[in-house]
C-alpha cells in the first residue's frame, strides 16, 4: 500500500503537511506527539491492516507544516486539525492521539462528537495536563511549585537545554535524550532512526508546546496553571487508553487521572514491555490492541465496568 506525503493550505494561512496511506473504507486519523511529526507514525502506516485508510497529520510547527502564528494552547492545534479534516472531506473517523497528540485528540472529540467514532489515546498526556515544576534547591523539580506562565516555562533550565540543542541541530544530544526516556528499551533500526532525528530537529515551537501541555485541562478539576474546562464530559465515543508499562514520560498517576475523568466510556489496556514508544518497543502488540478495539461493534467497544486499573505491572 502506498504512502503519499502531501500538504494543504488552511483558511487560517497555515500549511499542514500530512501522510496519506491507501486502504479501505475505515478512516483513521493519527496525531503525533511533541518532538516528532507524522514521520514517526511510519511503521503504523506500513503495517496497520489494509481495511484502514490512514491519515497522519503534521501539527503546526512540526515536520513540513508551517508555523506562522505561535500557538497559545492545544486548542490551536485542534482548530488546525478541524480545518484540515474539512478540506480533506473527512466526516466520520477514528482518532488516535499519541502523547501530546492525545490532548489534541481529546479536545477534538469533545468539540466534534459527531465526527469521531472511536478515540484511542496512546501514552497520552493526562486530561489534567502535563505539569512543569520549578526546580528545587536540589536541582530536581519541586512538585509543590507548578509553573503557571510561559515565562516560567522558558526560564526552566532543562527546557532551555533541549531548545538550544534543537536550534544548533545537535543530533548527538537528541539521540542521548531519546535513549534516556523514549528509546530506553529498544531503538529503531539505524536508517529509520536517522530519519527520526532529522524530523525531531524540524520542530519550531518547543516552548509553546511545553506551555500548552502545562496549561492543558479538559477535566472538571482546576489546577494551578489552568481551570478545568470540563470538555471531557462532552466526549461520547468509546475510548481506548494505552500505556506502555515502562513509560518514563507518562506516569501511572497521569493515566489514572485520564481514566477517572473519562469514566465508563474508557477502557485501559497495558502494553507490556513497552515504554513511551510502543511503535518501536512492540508494534505487533500495539496494532493488536488498536485493531481489536476498532473491530468491535460500537455498543461493546467500551462496556460499562471495563475500565482497568493503570496500576498493572508486569
Amino acid at each position: 500500500m502506498k504512502i503519499h506525503v502531501k500538504s494543504v493550505e488552511l483558511p487560517n494561512g497555515e500549511t499542514l503537511g500530512y501522510r496519506e496511506r491507501d486502504g479501505g473504507d475505515e478512516v483513521v486519523v493519527l496525531i503525533h506527539g511533541n518532538m516528532n511529526s507524522s514521520c514517526h507514525w511510519d511503521v503504523v502506516l506500513e503495517q496497520m491492516g489494509a481495511r484502514y485508510k490512514l491519515y497522519a497529520v503534521d501539527l503546526r510547527g512540526f515536520g513540513i507544516s508551517t508555523y506562522h502564528t505561535p500557538i497559545e494552547s492545544l486548542s490551536d492545534f485542534t482548530a488546525d486539525v478541524k480545518q484540515w479534516v474539512d478540506l480533506l472531506g473527512l466526516t466520520r473517523f477514528t482518532l488516535i492521539g499519541w502523547s501530546t497528540g492525545g490532548g489534541v485528540a481529546m479536545e477534538y472529540t469533545a468539540a466534534y462528537p459527531d465526527e469521531v467514532t472511536r478515540l484511542v489515546l496512546l501514552a497520552s498526556v493526562s486530561t489534567r495536563g502535563y505539569p512543569f515544576y520549578e526546580d528545587g534547591s536540589n536541582g530536581l523539580p519541586d512538585v509543590t511549585r507548578r509553573i503557571t506562565t510561559i515565562e516560567g516555562i522558558r526560564s526552566l533550565a532543562r527546557n532551555t537545554l533541549i531548545e538550544s540543542a534543537n536550534i544548533r541541530r545537535d543530533r548527538r544530544f537528541m539521540k542521548q535524550l531519546y535513549e534516556a526516556v523514549i528509546y530506553d528499551r529498544n531503538q529503531p533500526e539505524e536508517a529509520r532512526y536517522e530519519t527520526y532525528i532529522d524530523d525531531i530537529l524540524t520542530q519550531r515551537n518547543l516552548m509553546d508546546v511545553y506551555h500548552a501541555l502545562n496549561t492543558f485541562n479538559v477535566s472538571v478539576f482546576d489546577h494551578e496553571a489552568s481551570p478545568g474546562s470540563g470538555a471531557v464530559k462532552r466526549i461520547k465515543a468509546p475510548v481506548l487508553v494505552l500505556r506502555g508499562m515502562q513509560d518514563l514520560v507518562i506516569t501511572e498517576v497521569m493515566t489514572r487521572e485520564t481514566l477517572a475523568d473519562l469514566g465508563d466510556i474508557a477502557e485501559f489496556v497495558p502494553l507490556t514491555g513497552c515504554g513511551h514508544s510502543p511503535l518501536v518497543d512492540d508494534l505487533p502488540q500495539l496494532l493488536h490492541a488498536i485493531e481489536s478495539f476498532l473491530g468491535r461493534d460500537s455498543s461493546e467497544a467500551a462496556p460499562s465496568g471495563s475500565t482497568a486499573s493503570a496500576d498493572h505491572t508486569d
